[in-house]
């Protein structure tokens, strides 16, 4: 598969103003339910309506989806609203219902990008669909992996492709419920800068107080759209609740989102150098972050000097960090004298986290 100004075509054919908005429950739960959202949703900018119908969830007991009854319920949004319908589907089954309910977007969720067995049965029963298929990352960052993905829909014939970031599992506790990892889609945009790339900050997020900025910030990073979970009662919703918006706070969360358009040669520019510094601040932060977790290990390190009465300067194991370090440095282009720098005050950091913990 290979970059095409081809990939985006069922995009551009919207003629839109602004990012591609898919936006909707993360459950059908009732009729009354789906409905009441996409008449909240018709006159916004929304341009999918979304909702789970299968819910493929990470321990079993938990709601699972009211399935396929719940495609009647998007038949009738699409007859009730004009608005245009999507939602997930994890094997043949699923897709062989959604086409005959005549669901304009499907999506494999994260849990399937991870096994090429069910993307391939997936791709072999959408065999030259027309409509619109996406591929969310998978729950590991491995970019092979979600490419391949694509790959394989590509090869059986389906024309209108993009991908959907929603963040990676780490065994962490961080801000967000999947860790964003940004380098790893930035890079997936290098390589198919035409692949329609959309990014849901529900998932990412886990909590809705943070999807405004992890919606700038792809937006920054120059993203074509947005999924965004929303309903009504999201406090009260069946799955995922805390990651939900009410329809007001996403119609908010538009207006209030900088979105940069490329209008002339001069805004091209600004829009490129933004895109950028946009992926220079991803990487800074992730220095700093991981930096803060090179010193939590430091500050472990120190209160075991502590218990077996031991220096803090350890000169020999210094030297080798420095040798390995530099050596690194090189293979990446750069220079001794930077690396020096830069380790030097990495090693005085952790010295004085050590310190300060054989001194308590």
């Amino acid at each position: 598969m290979e970059n095409s100004k081809e990939l985006r075509t069922w995009l551009d054919d919207l003629g839109l103003d602004h990012p591609l908005v898919i936006a909707g429950p993360c459950s059908a739960e009732t009729e009354e339910q789906v409905l009441k959202i996409a008449h909240q949703l018709k006159d916004t900018d929304v341009n999918y309506f979304r909702a789970g119908i299968w819910k493929p969830r990470t321990r079993p007991g938990n709601f699972e989806g009211v399935g396929a009854l719940g495609l009647n319920w998007l038949k009738k949004v699409k007859e009730e609203t004009g608005m245009k319908t999507a939602t997930e589907v994890a094997n043949a089954n699923h897709v062989e219902l959604a086409l005959e309910a005549d669901v304009d977007l499907l999506w494999i969720g994260a849990r399937s990008t991870v096994s090429p067995f069910i993307v391939q049965e997936i791709a072999d029963a959408l065999q030259g669909t027309d409509k619109v298929v996406l591929v969310k990352n998978p729950v590991n960052p491995d970019l092979s992996l979600w490419l391949g993905g694509i790959e394989r829909l590509y090869k059986s014939d389906i024309k209108k492709l993009g991908v959907i970031h929603r963040g990676f599992s780490t065994y962490e506790k961080t801000k967000y419920r999947n860790i964003p990892e940004w380098q790893l889609a930035i890079e997936l945009q290098n390589k198919f800068p035409d692949l329609p790339l959309i990014c849901d900050p529900s998932h990412i997020s886990g909590k809705r107080d943070l999807i405004f900025d992890v919606s700038q910030t792809a937006l920054d990073l120059n993203y074509d759209g947005l999924m965004i979970e929303t309903h009504f009662d999201p406090d009260n919703a069946w799955s995922d609740a805390a990651q939900q918006v009410t329809p007001e706070s996403l119609v908010q969360i538009m207006k209030d989102l900088k979105i940069r358009k490329e209008t002339d040669a001069e805004a091209e520019y600004n829009n490129k150098l933004n895109q950028l510094r946009a992926q220079i601040d991803v990487i800074d932060n992730s220095i700093i972050d991981t930096l803060g977790k090179r010193m939590k290990v430091a500050d472990e390190i120190g209160a075991l000097k502590k218990q077996k009465n031991v220096a803090v300067l350890q000169s020999k194991r210094w030297n080798e960090i420095l040798g390995n370090m530099i050596l690194e440095g090189e293979q990446r282009g750069l220079s001794e004298e930077f690396v020096l720098k830069m380790f030097k005050a990495i090693h005085q950091e952790s010295i004085n986290h050590q310190e300060k913990i054989l001194k308590s």
